[in-house]
């Protein structure tokens, strides 16, 4: 019996500490943010700004010196800075918690022709993960599958939700492609040359997209009786009414992943990582072609790479006259979009402007993936989706969030990590 009561009290204990935060309810009063720094996120800023939003949406935004009345509860925010909700684009939060933990993985599917699967409804919402975004101001994400050619459709959530329903903000925005490159490079464990050489097979993966694609095309076209799901969910590409984002890198590959879905009839189109864009700039901007890049925090593709291009490709593609937004892919990608901000302000030290930079992050994301008409900058009618920061969110000595709303919805910006933080700070405390 005593071992029965151990073992709950134990659980209880553990739980405590873990439990993940209860999604804030519904705004019920309004808030006036009085005296920040207010940036826009779409490269205005506000000095001693006035921001004042009530029933999830923001009705005011301005000068604390004009002569209106405030609304509800007021924050005092002098000397801090208030910003949009940090989106981050590209990202597989909530799909995979434990990487070592199979049953704990579903970012993506068996198979390599994937249209029909959708990410939205294998979303965690209790993610232990997902929470510990918002104490850094990353308050959207659009949640993206992986692996195989085709990867299936992505949708876009706030991360502060009962389950996928409540988090959906945007379901099904877009379809995801992994191209393939042009270059390969021997299995070295093999015995085999590392060094990178031409792909022989490459005009045979090429053909094999473009023959699935066109059968799927041309399946629609017929409207048969015997559906065919995978093939179903394409209609949206040739349409227009989903984006067809295309993981791509290498200056022939973007070309080559452009012309032939233009080809096919397939125009909304989205480029993500895109290593080497700046040689087919004018590509782009020719055809209103976005990109989301990688995370600079990286070394180069290239060995005859500059060292700091990763560094320096937002600005270089900006200057251009392409719109472009940040992703996460790769390594603990996961945990690391709580790096979103940092990733951002990297961009803005190697010359970026730094309103420039935050657009990565907000307003060029929400119009990339087709959000900007209630998210992405701090503006009239849209949704009140804010943070307000002690210092410069960009810079991690400064990202110390203090406020977080999403739709109005007041926070909390508890997660395991802080109530661990906050038990073993005390640990030597009490001796």
């Amino acid at each position: 019996m005593k071992k029965i009561i151990y073992s709950l009290l134990f659980f209880l204990a553990i739980h405590t500490v873990s439990a993940q935060q209860t999604p804030a309810d519904k705004q019920t009063r309004a808030f006036s943010i009085e005296g920040a720094t207010a940036h826009l996120g779409n490269g205005k800023v506000i000095e001693n700004s006035l921001i004042m939003f009530d029933g999830g949406k923001i009705t005011f935004v301005g000068s604390a010196m004009m002569k209106i009345a405030r609304m509800g509860t007021i924050i005092n925010a002098k000397g801090k800075h208030v910003y949009p909700g940090f989106i981050a684009a590209n990202a597989s939060l909530g799909l995979v918690e434990i990487d070592a933990v199979k049953a704990s993985d579903d970012e993506d599917e068996i198979g390599t022709m994937n249209p029909h699967i959708r990410s939205l409804i294998a979303y965690n919402a209790e993610s232990k993960v997902v929470e510990t975004m918002r104490p850094n101001g990353v308050l959207m994400a659009q949640i993206t599958p992986r692996g195989g050619v085709i990867s299936g459709t992505s949708s876009i959530v706030q991360l502060d939700a009962w389950n996928w329903e409540d988090a959906s903000v945007k379901t099904d925005d877009g379809i995801h492609m992994n191209w393939p490159s042009s270059f390969t490079r021997g299995r070295w464990w093999l015995g085999e040359d590392p060094a990178l050489k031409p792909d022989s097979n490459y005009a045979k993966k090429i053909d094999e997209i473009k023959s699935y694609l066109t059968d799927a095309k041309n399946y629609l076209a017929r409207n048969p009786d015997k559906k065919h799901l995978p093939y179903t969910a394409t209609k949206s590409l040739f349409n227009g009414t989903q984006k067809f984002f295309i993981h791509v890198n290498g200056q022939k590959e973007i070309t080559d992943a452009i012309t032939i879905s233009k080809e096919l009839g397939i125009n909304n189109i989205v480029i993500v990582h895109a290593e080497g864009a700046e040689k087919v700039a004018n590509l782009l901007v020719k055809n209103n072609i976005p990109v989301i890049l990688e995370r600079p925090h990286r070394n180069p593709n290239s060995e005859d790479d500059a060292y700091d291009k990763t560094y320096t490709i937002a600005k270089t593609l900006t200057e251009k006259g392409v719109v472009v937004g940040l992703g996460m892919e790769g390594q603990m990608e996961r945990m690391n979009t709580r790096n979103l901000p940092f990733y951002a302000g990297t961009f803005a030290a190697f010359g970026l402007d730094k309103e420039e930079a935050l657009k990565l992050i907000t307003s060029n994301t929400a119009k990339i993936l087709g959000i900007d008409a209630f998210a992405g900058t701090l503006e009239v009618g849209k949704d009140a989706t804010l943070f307000i920061s002690e210092g410069d969110a960009l810079e991690m000595r400064g990202n110390i969030v203090t406020k977080a709303f999403i739709q109005g919805r007041d926070l909390s910006l508890e997660t395991h990590q802080t109530k661990l933080w906050k038990r073993y700070a005390n640990k030597y405390k009490s001796k």
